[in-house]
């Protein structure tokens, strides 16, 4: 039994990973369009002066602006965590205009992982 529970876990964590790391690649390279394959129907979005629950296609339209004035460089985790149905990363989006912290929240949905909140702020 514990066999087929371990078994079951190292099945769904490289799922995970997966997503995650095409999250990552997706702020990495300002794919704003990537990005938003991932964002749930409604995400609470902090972005510069927009804060607020958008649709994923306000949403990712926000982020493409944000992506266009702010070309990445490198996104770099920090710490990530989480449990069952929900894990979340922090880390540091450095661009061509200073470097901002990043904070996405992925909870399941339907057995889908999809991003609920997204915050990119101003490091001081």
């Amino acid at each position: 039994m514990v066999f087929l529970f371990t078994g079951i876990f190292l099945i769904i964590l490289p799922v995970n990973a997966q997503i995650t790391d095409e999250i990552i690649l997706s702020l990495k390279s300002g794919n704003a369009k990537s990005l938003s394959d991932y964002f749930n129907q409604n995400v609470e979005l902090v972005v510069q002066e927009n804060d607020n629950v958008y649709s994923k296609a306000q949403a990712q339209l926000i982020v493409n602006d944000f992506f266009s004035e702010h070309s990445p460089h490198s996104f770099s985790v920090i710490h990530q965590g989480g449990k069952e149905g929900a894990q979340y990363v922090i880390g540091n989006l450095d661009t061509k205009k200073g470097t901002f912290r990043v904070y996405f929240l992925l909870k399941k949905n339907d057995d889908k992982d999809y991003i609920h909140q997204l915050r990119i702020e101003k490091q001081e």
